[in-house]
């Protein structure tokens, strides 16, 4: 789980009758009507802001296949592989419920996202909403700020992370790791976004694979784990505090899909693969997350996996007596997909601010032989490497959940505020109800309060 995030999927005011049909058809997962809008991107009038008249200079590569496998892979990332221990441990045999809790939860946001991201389709999307819902330069430039903070705090977090698993094959000093790692993923950031995303593809399946194969293990040993699928836990306050509790937990197993929005101006389809990509994100992560919790707490003893730094370890052990190292091996691969996530979507937007004009324009620029923004690239990836070698690692963990909520309630706040303003976009849009917004906002203020209470 990419450093343990959360998810959902909307957007904002329709443009004519028309554009009314073209959004029905999206929210239907069908193509909208044709019409002459151009493919290239559908920018939001605005007040006429130019910060929001962006003409993309990336490349438009990314399928619906290839968005849906980094969003999956960002969303999984490192974190399940070490959270299922701390979710068994307060829901016992009830963790599937928390993690089926904190999917529905996370919908909300997922859905405020897909409709955001249609409506403005540009990098550096949370501070284009911000700016667009609120006309404040100011809001718009601290919300784009702390997303670039957060990727670069969640890089650098991840890459201690992977330096840890890593040590366990070679020798090295740990900085030494996070340095090679780093810059190695730096410079395929730089190479492309279509080389960059199909490495992210390969880890993806890997990591991915990691999980479906404990559940296979489990099949094969006639593991009786569907048990703790279906049956409902007693109405009890003893129970449902726990789940409760350890659903605020899981919430962060699935934030991730909200780096698909700063991608947006290199999907091929933005209009239509967008928010398809989010909604299957949430999906795939939500069922990968609900049979792993399954097969791990029938396995091993909900106590036991509470108390492992490495749970899923004692799974693999106990369904098909794996070595350790394999799964050291697959958790180090989805470090380095998380970092390689991180570093791209902070990459672009810092591109989509200078491009605004809320950062130096230098720093923005795209270079031609790559399409992608290396001076950008490089600053972040120089950024991760200093934060990783001069800050602790439990305060980096610490200030990115946070943070990462923050941005979104705004991203919530600013489509209910579009929506009271009557905000009009071009081009066909997704389109979510009031409540969905409304109730995405409720619940990361929730578990806002809950993270700062606890």
């Amino acid at each position: 789980m990419a450093a343990m995030r959360c998810c959902m999927a909307e957007s904002l005011a329709d443009c004519g009758s028309r554009c009314e049909r073209g959004q029905s058809a999206v929210m239907a997962g069908l193509d909208p009507p044709q019409s002459p809008a151009p493919a290239t991107v559908y920018t939001a009038a605005v007040d006429k802001d130019p910060a929001l008249d962006l003409t993309p200079a990336l490349r438009r590569q990314l399928s619906l296949s290839l968005l849906v496998l980094y969003g999956v892979g960002i969303t999984i990332g490192a974190g399940i592989y070490v959270l299922i221990g701390a979710v068994a441990g307060h829901a016992g045999r009830y963790a599937p419920w928390s993690f089926a809790l904190a999917a529905l939860a996370m919908a909300f946001t997922v859905g405020s996202y897909a409709e955001l991201s249609t409506r403005f389709p540009v990098s550096a999307g949370e501070a284009a909403y911000v700016r667009a819902a609120f006309s404040s330069r100011f809001a718009s430039t601290l919300t784009g700020l702390m997303t670039i903070v957060i990727g670069i705090v969640s890089s650098a977090t991840v890459a201690l992370g992977a330096a840890g698993y890593i040590g366990q094959f070679i020798g090295w000093p740990q900085s030494t790791i996070v340095v090679l790692v780093v810059v190695v993923l730096g410079a395929v950031a730089c190479w492309g976004i279509l080389e960059s995303v199909l490495l992210a593809s390969l880890f993806t399946l890997i990591e991915a694979g990691g999980l479906v194969a404990i559940v296979v293990a489990a099949w094969y040993a006639d593991l009786p784990f569907a048990g703790a699928l279906l049956q409902p836990p007693p109405m009890t306050a003893a129970a449902w505090s726990g789940i409760g509790y350890a659903s605020l937990l899981a919430f962060f197993a699935f934030i991730g899909f909200e780096d698909l929005a700063n991608v947006v101006e290199e999907a091929k389809v933005p209009h239509r693969d967008i928010p398809r990509a989010m909604v299957l994100t949430l999906l795939i992560s939500s069922a990968l997350y609900l049979a792993v919790a399954a097969v791990a707490i029938t396995a091993v003893p909900p106590a036991q996996l509470a108390a492992s730094s490495a749970p899923l370890s004692l799974v693999f052990r106990a369904l098909a007596d794996i070595s350790p190292l394999t799964i050291s091996a697959i958790a180090i691969v989805a470090t380095l997909n998380t970092i390689l996530a991180q570093l791209t979507m902070a990459a672009r937007v810092v591109y989509g601010m200078a491009k605004q004009g809320d950062l130096p324009r230098a720093i923005g620029q795209v270079h031609p032989m790559t399409a992608t923004p290396v001076i950008a690239t490089a600053l972040i990836s120089l950024a991760t490497i200093a934060l990783a070698l001069l800050v602790p690692f439990e305060r980096l963990a610490e200030s990115t959940s946070l943070a990462t909520l923050a941005v979104f309630a705004l991203v919530n706040l600013s489509l209910l505020r579009l929506r009271q303003r009557k905000v009009h976009s071009h081009g066909p849009h997704a389109r979510v109800p009031l409540w969905v917004p409304i109730a995405g906002l409720a619940t990361c203020l929730a578990m806002m309060a809950a993270a700062v209470l606890g």
